[in-house]
């Protein structure tokens, strides 16, 4: 019961640490407090101000294995983002995760890379990770095969305008894909 309770009491002091106005205490403290806090208790305020997405994105993994006579396989290319929208649609209570583990994680990980895929900072490299290790587990809970390597493609998609034929929709998305390839990431026991 002291345990719970102590757990509780820094959790709210860390989070408070978190959203207040910097101070000294919480400026001493930040790289603690960003430990505790991202990626899974961040604070937001698109609750009050959503931002939809204006794309949709299609996050696809595979993964390479070394085989034993020094050959490397390369699985096919499987479809994260299908088994989510999958989760949503036929699940009358969908989960938060299910929505937006995903997705989110993408989100953080190409605003904190831009383009180059280069962490340049701590927040940076804990979300290289966190996307990685969310892949890893997806590709592992898939078939069960053992890899040492994974690989992410994003093909991004802009959404069709409103009134738009089927046909126009096909066209503009094919039309307007952007295809991004991320680099081979090793995998580890932990991850």
């Amino acid at each position: 019961m002291a345990l719970c309770l102590a757990t509780a009491l820094a959790h709210v002091g860390l989070v408070f640490l978190h959203v207040a106005p910097p101070n000294t205490v919480s400026q001493r403290f930040n790289s603690q407090v960003d430990a505790w806090i991202y990626p899974f208790f961040e604070q937001n305020w698109r609750l009050f101000a959503p931002d939809p997405d204006s794309v949709n994105r299609q996050i696809s993994a595979r993964t390479a294995h070394t085989a034993p006579d020094g050959s490397v396989q390369v699985s096919d290319w499987f479809d994260l983002t299908a088994v989510d929208t999958s989760d949503i649609k036929h699940n009358a209570f969908p989960s938060h995760t299910s929505q937006n583990m995903l997705r989110r994680s993408w989100t953080s990980y190409a605003e904190l890379h831009g383009g180059d895929d280069l962490s340049r900072s701590d927040r940076a490299v804990m979300m290289q990770r966190y996307l990685r290790n969310i892949a890893a587990d997806r590709m592992a809970e898939r078939d069960g095969k053992p890899f040492e390597n994974i690989q992410l493609r994003v093909v991004t998609l802009p959404v069709a305008a409103q009134g738009s034929t089927d046909h126009d929709r096909r066209t503009a998305a094919t039309k307007n894909a952007e295809t991004r390839l991320l680099p081979w990431w090793k995998v580890t026991s932990d991850a």
